[in-house]
């Protein structure tokens, strides 16, 4: 059998999905750091991007921000980190939030800046405060792309996320690390297959709601159920 079929046939094997090293609690692992490390990445990007786009300001520093941070290696930074702060969870999540920003970053600001100045203006008119005018007018139509800046840094986060395991965490990177020591490239190949399908799984996920966040279609909006009287 060759590497592929060794691979798929370990993937369908039931015995293999159970246990505290099984493909479940790997792949809960990995959505955990995932999760955590996008969240982080929102935290600092989604405001930042706001406040850049609604004063239509600091434009230059935003993009030399996010070249800067594309630029870096993630296994080098992950490295470095662990000479700096030791072994744990922390090393792994900065290098992925670092990696994270940058997209989250763009997508905020240029779904903000986006949004046409007429309407800014005509919700300025009206009496609206600035944060009015971000929150009800700015937010509502960037949101399909603040969304996909989220997206395209969760498949990045998910694909890279299996450097925890360099740090002897877990998460699927454990196949590939563990099969690479090993010399088990059917287990590596294991490891590549789960990642991808996570990764498109997620996609997917983010991409209905990027596709229901569409300003104007009334996707989001709950339907009315009218009762007889």
């Amino acid at each position: 059998m060759n590497i592929f079929g060794s691979a798929f046939a370990y993937i369908g094997d039931p015995a293999n999905w159970s246990g505290p090293t099984g493909i479940t609690a790997r792949i809960v692992e990995h959505l955990g750091y995932s999760l955590l490390a996008l969240v982080l990445s929102a935290v600092v990007a989604v405001p930042l991007g706001l406040a850049i786009g609604h004063a239509r300001r600091g434009e230059v520093l935003l993009v030399g921000l996010v070249n800067a941070l594309r630029s870096l290696p993630t296994l080098g930074v992950l490295t470095f980190l662990v000479l700096l702060l030791g072994l744990g969870l922390i090393p792994p999540m900065l290098a992925l939030v670092l990696l994270g920003v940058p997209s989250v970053l763009a997508g905020t600001y240029a779904g903000v800046a986006s949004v046409d100045p007429v309407v800014v203006d005509a919700a300025r008119s009206m009496g609206m405060t600035e944060t009015q005018v971000l929150t009800r007018v700015e937010i509502p139509n960037a949101l399909p792309l603040i969304l996909g800046g989220i997206r395209g840094g969760a498949l990045q986060i998910i694909a890279t996320a299996t450097i925890a395991a360099y740090v002897n965490l877990g998460g699927l990177g454990r196949y590939i690390f563990d099969g690479l020591a090993l010399g088990d490239y059917p287990r590596v190949v294991v490891g590549a297959i789960l990642v991808a399908v996570l990764a498109l799984a997620v996609d997917g996920l983010f991409a209905l709601a990027v596709w229901a966040s569409v300003p104007g279609t009334g996707r989001l909006r709950r339907p009315v159920v009218v009762t007889a009287p």
